[in-house]
């Protein structure tokens, strides 16, 4: 059976958005679709011909390459500084403004397309939601990715992880209920009157105001993989978060605060000197029942998520 070069090709953006899934990486995920290629490339042509779904068997392939590279993350987070977060994503606008210039060898339309400009944005891949699968086992995570997001039959994830349907459906399920914990977001609308409130009390530096938006028992987790300031535990609390978020703003007179879409949701983008030092993503709750609420649009920050990490800004370089 013949399987033409366009047919090969134009599975890339499928398996680039399974692999980001699997690693939270774009640049890993881009190197995971191209050895997958490389492996479907070495194979003889009489090998090729014979497989009757190219794209079935590219998905296996990078499948097993995320399982692998999920197996070892734990070693890979133990060498890093630091708590280890996804890499947050632009969205399209954004990537066609900055993404081009910042990838090299990119020659505007004519270069190759980077990886962040073919993950499709949706609930899978916010912020939240990563952080949620960063808990799962490898395992979990492929049946998780491959069965609840892509509808991959389980025989069919079965054979990625070398384990019977059944096994896999087991691990499918302990995967969902690990994501069932996570509340339920607050609508893009009001998350992004939250974050809109959040940028001008932090430009303002006013702690009160700051304190005002975060549940008292709110997290921010910062991710500058060695960069200087960064604090390499989470912090918790929301009056120490506004103190550190203040205490930010002191030591980076003219920092530059834009609302942006991050994995999909409103968030912030942080510039110094024309450079983007930081991408923050937000886990905002509905907080009606709380009686002390005056004009925060009845919704507070429960989770801050903040890279800094050069090597993840990449795709948002201007």
């Amino acid at each position: 059976m013949g399987t033409g070069v366009d047919e090969i090709a134009g599975e890339q953006r499928r398996l680039i958005n399974v692999a980001y899934r699997l690693l939270g990486s774009a640049t890993e995920a881009e190197d995971a679709v191209q050895d997958a290629y490389a492996r479907w490339y070495a194979l003889p042509r009489s090998r090729r011909e014979q497989i009757l779904s190219p794209g079935a068997w590219l998905t296996t392939v990078t499948s097993r390459i995320c399982l692998d590279l999920l197996g070892s993350a734990r070693a890979r987070r133990e060498r890093y500084v630091g708590a280890w977060l996804p890499e947050p994503l632009p969205d399209r606008t954004e990537w066609g403004r900055a993404g081009a210039a910042a990838r090299p060898g990119a020659t505007g339309s004519a270069g190759p397309a980077d990886p962040a400009d073919q993950i499709v944005l949706d609930e899978s891949v916010t912020m939240a939601f990563l952080v949620v699968m960063e808990t799962m086992t490898p395992a979990e995570r492929v049946a998780f990715v491959l069965h609840d997001v892509f509808r991959y039959p389980f025989a069919e994830v079965a054979d990625v992880l070398g384990r019977t349907p059944a096994a896999c459906k087991q691990l499918a399920a302990s995967a969902r209920r690990r994501v069932g914990t996570a509340r339920t977001p607050l609508p893009a609308t009001g998350r992004a009157d939250v974050v809109r409130h959040v940028k001008e009390a932090w430009r303002a530096k006013d702690v009160a105001a700051l304190v005002g938006l975060l549940d008292p028992a709110s997290v921010l987790t910062a991710d500058g993989g060695g960069a200087p300031g960064t604090a390499l535990r989470p912090i918790e609390g929301g009056a120490r978060i506004a103190h550190y978020m203040v205490a930010i703003a002191d030591r980076a007179p003219g920092l530059e605060l834009l609302e942006r879409s991050v994995n999909g949701l409103p968030g912030l983008v942080a510039r110094s000197a024309g450079a983007v030092v930081s991408v923050t993503s937000f886990d905002v709750t509905d907080v009606t029942d709380v009686t002390d609420v005056t004009d925060v649009i009845d919704a507070r920050v429960t989770r801050i998520w903040a890279v800094r990490n050069p090597q993840k800004l990449r795709p948002w370089a201007s």
